[in-house]
């Protein structure tokens, strides 16, 4: 299937996702997903959060928009439209969604631990494809059938918890504007240099999962929990870590989450409560060990 991605995107990746974006029947992706995209430029972006789960790491309660917002994410491509997905899972359900995504057609990219500790644990498959979108859609809904993720999209009971955080002194430390989500905030920092899967632009970032993620989920007294996932260079790993743990912020997974970007990515999990804005420093540091963007 990658080389068949290769052959085709070799005809000019920019002009094909332009002119094939409004061949796609969004609507019909919507229907067979069961809910509605976020949108960012020509990416359709599918969350499903395990609202399900009552997760606890060391006391803390996590909130979906922590650690616990499972996507999918499609962009046109010549042929249909490419996807890629991060699926989150309990430990009994990895192998009957794999098994199911698999007689689908869909690639599995990775499956790891996220987190260290939590309870119940909670793993994270990573899928890709390409071809006709509604297909793509369907095996997605096929597969994750297979779990107790939900399907339906339940009404908020209620306005999501106001996030009590000074999240103006977080946005100055961490150098990008957060958003409030879920009663977490959230933070995306792009990577100056260009990043590809197959040829293909992997843009925008953030929706396609290769921008450096940061969440704070406040624990009263001006603390939060914080976790996410640096996207990095080989040669940046080692100093992230060092960063990291000199600042009391706990490494707590390392891996790839694609099989064949340009360039070469690992992805770094972690982990900490304590004082927000002395984590917001620490994390900086961090950030200043990589090509990160900051504004």
């Amino acid at each position: 299937m990658r080389k068949t991605i290769s052959a085709l995107i070799g005809i000019g990746a920019c002009f094909i996702t332009t002119a094939h974006a409004q061949d796609v029947d969004w609507q019909k992706v919507d229907e067979t997903l069961g809910r509605k995209p976020a949108v960012a430029d020509d990416v359709h972006r599918y969350g499903f959060p395990r609202t399900d789960l009552s997760v606890t790491l060391d006391g803390v309660a996590i909130k979906p928009a922590l650690a616990l917002g499972g996507w999918v994410a499609f962009k046109p491509v010549h042929g249909g439209a490419m996807v890629m997905g991060d699926l989150v899972l309990l430990e009994t359900e990895i192998n009957p969604v794999m098994a199911k995504m698999i007689a689908s057609g869909l690639e599995i990219t990775a499956v790891h631990n996220h987190l260290l500790r939590a309870s119940p644990a909670t793993f994270y498959m990573h899928v890709a494809g390409h071809g006709d979108p509604v297909k793509l859609a369907s095996a997605i809904h096929d597969g994750l059938a297979e779990s107790k993720t939900p399907l339906t999209v339940a009404a908020p009971a209620s306005p999501p918890p106001a996030v009590d955080l000074d999240t103006a002194k977080l946005d100055q430390i961490i150098g990008a504007k957060g958003q409030a989500s879920g009663g977490v905030y959230q933070f995306n920092v792009k990577r100056r240099d260009p990043i590809t899967q197959e040829g293909m632009p992997l843009t925008p970032v953030a929706p396609m999962g290769v921008a450096i993620g940061i969440n704070f989920q406040p624990t009263g007294g001006g603390k939060a929990a914080i976790t996410g996932d640096f996207v990095l260079t080989g040669d940046e790993v080692n100093p992230v870590i060092l960063a990291l743990r000199t600042h009391g912020i706990e490494v707590t997974a390392l891996h790839s989450h694609m099989l064949d970007e340009q360039p070469r990515l690992f992805f770094m999990h972690f982990w900490a409560n304590d004082d927000a804005v002395k984590l917001a420093e620490g994390l900086r540091a961090a950030l200043d060990k990589t090509a990160s963007t900051k504004g």
